[in-house]
């Protein structure tokens, strides 16, 4: 288990603690939403979640290969929906993906990236198109 300890500063941010790290990071809400947007939303860490979580799982089952996929980036567009309840509507996901791969490499990279624990988790009223861009493509 992981304890998250946060504290809320006033003025809608929220200071949150890593505690096996203590590493720390500031929430705001956007602008759109009383905030100032001067740092990540709660809902922005959702969509940073499952992008890095995506790559990580790709990491992993290349390192596993004996791949390199260094300099692999990704990308996730947020989209907000208000009806009928202020939520995540979207999370688009583009993945690039350098190097020459064939399709047994890409086909375990792509599987490896939607077993991601954060996408599994996430409420299925969510959109989560996935599009993967291999070597010069990307």
């Amino acid at each position: 288990m992981v304890q998250i300890d946060i504290l809320y500063q006033g003025d809608l941010r929220c200071q949150a603690t890593h505690g096996p790290s203590r590493t720390q990071l500031v929430t705001d809400p956007p602008l759109d939403n009383q905030g100032r947007g001067e740092s990540f939303s709660p809902t922005d860490l959702v969509a940073t979640a499952l992008g890095t979580c995506m790559s990580t799982l790709m990491g992993i089952a290349a390192r596993k290969h004996g791949w390199d996929i260094t300099g692999t980036r990704v990308s996730v567009v947020k989209g907000m929906v208000a009806d009928p309840e202020r939520r995540i509507g979207k999370l688009a996901v583009t993945i690039h993906v350098p190097g020459e791969h064939d399709e047994r490499v890409r086909t375990v990279l792509e599987r490896a990236a939607l077993t991601c624990p954060v996408h599994k988790s996430l409420d299925p009223r969510i959109e989560i198109p996935v599009s993967f861009h291999w070597g010069s493509q990307g």
